[in-house]
C-alpha cells in the first residue's frame, strides 16, 4: 500500500476526540499523519506527525493543508467542502468525497437527497429565514409541535430544537431552517456503514441510543440494540440503501427512528467516526476508527461483529461547572470490572461539553446497562 512506515501521509481535518482516536490506529500501523484544527489545544495534536493550526472553513487554509497529504479525511463536517472538491481535481484522494460532504453539511440538501432516492424520512418544509418560518406558523401553514433544524452548522445537539409554542419559536437562531414533522418515536437507533473505494461494504449491528432530555446529546449507546430481528433487518437494509445512494468512501453513521408502528426512518447521517460507534473500541472485533483507516487506504474491511455486549456512557461537563476540569470519583468507577474510561484531553470543562466516554463491556447487555447507570451516577465532570 505504501503508507506503512513511509512518508505517505493521511491528513485529518479536525483535531478533536474523533481525530485523536483515529490516530490510535495510525500509530499502531506507523502511518504518517497531519492534523489541521483551529485550536492550539486540540486533543489530536499529541499523536500526529504534524499539527497545523488553522480555520477549517477557510478555503485557502484547507487547500494548502490538503496539498501536502496523499489522502485527506475529516472528523467533523464543518469544513470547507469547495476546497475538498478542488483538491480532488488536483489528484488528492479525499474521503468522504467533497460532493458527499456538501450534501450532508446542509440539512435541507440532505433531506431532499433522501426524498429523491426514496429513502424513508420524516416530512419537512424549508424556510429561508426565521421570519419566514414565524410567518408560516402565524398563517397556520405550520402547526405546533414540530422539530426545528438549522439548515447548516448544527452539531452535537446544537441547531435542533423541539418547538411547541411561539415562545419556543423566539429562541431559535436566524438563517435558513427546516420544520420537520414530529415523529412518534419508539426507539432511536443507529447503523454504521463502512465502504472502501473498491466497493466492499460492511455494517455494524444496530445500536440503541438514549438521549439526555435537556442537552439533546446521546447519553447511553447500547450494543446490540434491543430490537426485533425484523426491525434489525429493516434498519440494515435502509442503512445500506443510504450508503449505496451516496457512494461515499469511509464511515457513514446512519441515525434512524423506529416508530410506534414499526417503521424505520432516516433522521440524518454523519460521514465520519461517530459517537454511536465508540463502543466498538472494546466491544467489536474491529473498531470504527480502524475500519475508517482501512477504508481510506482501500484495505480489506474488518469484522463488524461484537466480541461482547457493550454500553457507552458519554462523559459531559456538569451543568454548573466551567473552568479547568476535574474527574471526580474516577478512581471508584475504575474499580468496577469491565469499565473502560476514555479521556479526550480537553483541559477546560463547561456544561454539556463532551469530555470523554466510558464503555462498559459484559456478556450480558442488561448487566452492562445497569453498570453504566451506576457509573453515570458516580463520576462527575466538574471544574477545579
Amino acid at each position: 500500500m505504501g503508507f506503512f512506515s513511509t512518508s505517505k501521509t493521511i491528513g485529518i481535518l479536525g483535531g478533536g476526540q474523533l481525530g485523536k482516536m483515529l490516530l490510535n490506529t495510525t500509530r499502531q500501523w506507523d502511518i504518517n499523519t497531519h492534523v489541521l484544527d483551529p485550536s492550539p489545544e486540540a486533543p489530536a495534536r499529541i499523536a500526529c506527525n504534524l499539527f497545523v493550526q488553522g480555520d477549517l472553513m477557510d478555503y485557502q487554509t484547507v487547500m494548502e493543508f490538503g496539498k501536502n497529504v496523499d489522502v485527506l479525511t475529516i472528523e467533523i463536517e464543518n469544513v470547507n467542502s469547495e476546497a475538498l472538491i478542488d483538491l480532488e481535481k488536483q489528484g488528492v484522494q479525499v474521503y468522504p468525497q467533497g460532493r458527499v460532504l456538501k450534501i450532508i453539511q446542509n440539512k435541507y440538501r440532505q433531506k431532499e437527497f433522501y426524498k429523491k432516492n426514496r429513502i424513508p424520512t420524516s416530512g419537512f418544509e424549508f424556510f429561508e429565514s426565521k421570519e419566514a418560518l414565524k410567518d408560516a406558523v402565524a398563517r397556520g401553514f405550520v402547526s405546533f409541535p414540530f422539530v426545528w433544524k438549522s439548515e447548516s452548522m448544527g452539531y452535537d445537539g446544537y441547531g435542533v430544537k423541539m418547538i411547541r409554542s411561539n415562545q419556543d419559536l423566539e429562541t431559535i437562531s436566524e438563517g435558513g431552517c427546516l420544520a420537520e414533522d414530529l415523529v412518534t418515536i419508539h426507539k432511536e437507533i443507529g447503523v454504521i456503514v463502512c465502504r472502501r473505494p473498491s466497493g466492499e461494504t460492511v455494517s455494524y449491528p444496530s445500536v440503541e441510543m438514549e438521549f439526555h432530555p435537556t442537552a439533546n446529546q446521546v447519553e447511553y449507546v447500547l450494543s446490540p440494540a434491543r430490537i426485533s430481528n425484523q426491525i434489525e433487518k429493516k434498519a440494515q437494509e435502509i442503512a445500506r440503501q443510504v450508503s449505496e445512494a451516496f457512494q461515499h468512501v469511509g464511515l457513514l453513521a446512519v441515525e434512524l427512528f423506529v416508530t410506534k408502528e414499526g417503521d424505520v426512518w432516516v433522521n440524518e447521517v454523519a460521514p465520519r467516526p461517530h459517537n454511536s460507534g465508540h463502543f466498538s473500541i472494546e466491544a467489536s472485533y474491529t473498531s470504527q476508527f480502524e475500519q475508517h483507516i482501512r477504508a481510506l487506504l482501500d484495505l480489506p474491511l474488518g469484522s463488524t461483529q461484537n466480541k461482547v455486549s457493550g454500553v457507552m456512557v458519554n462523559l459531559v461537563g456538569s451543568e454548573n461547572h466551567q473552568g479547568p476540569v476535574r474527574y471526580k470519583n474516577i478512581e471508584h468507577i475504575m474499580a468496577i470490572e469491565g469499565v473502560n474510561p476514555h479521556i479526550y484531553g480537553k483541559k477546560e470543562t463547561r456544561p454539556f461539553r463532551k469530555m470523554g466516554h466510558i464503555t462498559i463491556v459484559n456478556e450480558s447487555l442488561e448487566i452492562a446497562r445497569q453498570i453504566a447507570e451506576q457509573v453515570k451516577e458516580t463520576i462527575e465532570v466538574i471544574s477545579q
